[in-house]
């Protein structure tokens, strides 16, 4: 246990979606994608006229993401994922309710 009495080096904080350390270009594209489209779903999905914007966005969103969660990499894509995948199922499920796919 020599390290314990020598100096402590540490190396300065960097937020990364990497874990792995390898680049996941298309990963972090697709969760990136899921979160945006649960987004507009969940805010489009609490307004009654935006049903249609709600409904295909939130099954877009629901969609794209279970096939983003399917291919990620890193844990930090699967939290983006999950994130997306619950926001576009509550909008598209308020878009449906408003009114569904068809103006």
């Amino acid at each position: 246990m020599p390290h314990v009495f020598g100096p402590v080096e540490t190396q300065p904080f960097r937020l990364s979606w990497g874990g792995d350390g390898r680049s996941h270009p298309i990963e972090n594209l697709l969760s990136v994608a899921t979160l945006v489209c649960g987004l507009v779903a969940i805010v489009a999905g609490f307004i009654t006229d935006a049903h249609v914007i709600a409904s295909w966005a939130g099954m877009l969103g629901f969609v794209g993401g279970l096939w983003s969660q399917y291919v990620s990499a890193t844990t930090a894509e699967r939290s983006l994922n999950v994130i997306g995948i619950v926001a576009s199922f509550v909008g598209a499920t308020l878009g449906i309710y408003h009114g569904g796919f068809m103006p």
